[in-house]
């Protein structure tokens, strides 16, 4: 008996310490999975690993370079379809889409490399191919990293999975063909998003996320469109 207990006393404390050390593994590995940044403004978002990424789980909502320069708002529909500068603004040109859309730039503004904060990047067409990829593919992706925060009043919104927890806002655009009228569309509907990989010299490539489907969708848009920003660490 007394060896039994011996030996029931060791298994013990190996199990024990194989838990300790588990415990300490998974907690270890938890702390990896999210985390927060700061940008040049004081907007401090959270934000999430996948695979070997560390994403914004929400839109850039900066007025300012990582520098500190300020980046020139843009609010008039006419000067917006026709700069070929950087530029920003909000939804609607109404500041109190800030928090919850966050900003809306033209890809001249992406292309300066200062956007996001020291340390971060706007991801390339690369990035979120592998994004896409670590998410099942381009077919079940955009189902798997939305967030029906907003609703729509004339399409109900998709079930979203959001199983990595990027909150993937659906807040429209801002027209930017030279032959369009600048103004605000599809918020509820469509979320597009910049890469910062250049298709030509007036055009960019994208992403998009639709409200009623589980796919993302790679496009090309002319550079002069408003469309959101995510950043992902060096």
């Amino acid at each position: 008996m007394k060896t039994i207990r011996c030996f029931n006393s060791h298994i013990f404390q190996l199990l024990a310490t194989t838990m300790m050390l588990f415990s300490s593994f998974l907690n270890i590995n938890a702390q990896k999975t999210s985390g927060t940044v700061t940008d040049v403004d004081g907007n401090r978002y959270t934000t999430f690993v996948v695979g070997n990424q560390e994403w914004m789980m929400e839109n850039l909502k900066t007025t300012k370079y990582n520098d500190g320069s300020d980046i020139p708002l843009e609010v008039k529909s006419k000067a917006w379809i026709s700069i070929t500068t950087p530029a920003y603004c909000w939804y609607g040109n109404d500041i109190a889409n800030k928090d919850l859309l966050g900003a809306l730039y033209n890809w001249y503004t992406v292309n300066t490399g200062k956007l996001c904060p020291s340390g971060w990047h706007i991801p390339s067409d690369k990035e979120w191919t592998q994004l896409t990829e670590l998410l099942g593919g381009i077919d079940v992706a955009g189902e798997k990293i939305k967030e029906a925060t907003i609703k729509s009043s004339k399409v109900p919104n998709a079930k979203p999975n959001n199983e990595i927890g990027i909150k993937e806002l659906l807040g429209g655009y801002r027209y930017g063909y030279f032959w369009g009228d600048g103004n605000f569309y599809e918020n509820g509907l469509n979320g597009y998003f910049w890469t910062a990989t250049e298709y030509t010299k007036t055009h960019s490539i994208t992403r998009t996320v639709n409200n009623s489907k589980p796919k993302i969708y790679r496009s090309v848009f002319v550079k002069n469109n408003g469309f959101y920003v995510r950043c992902v660490k060096d």
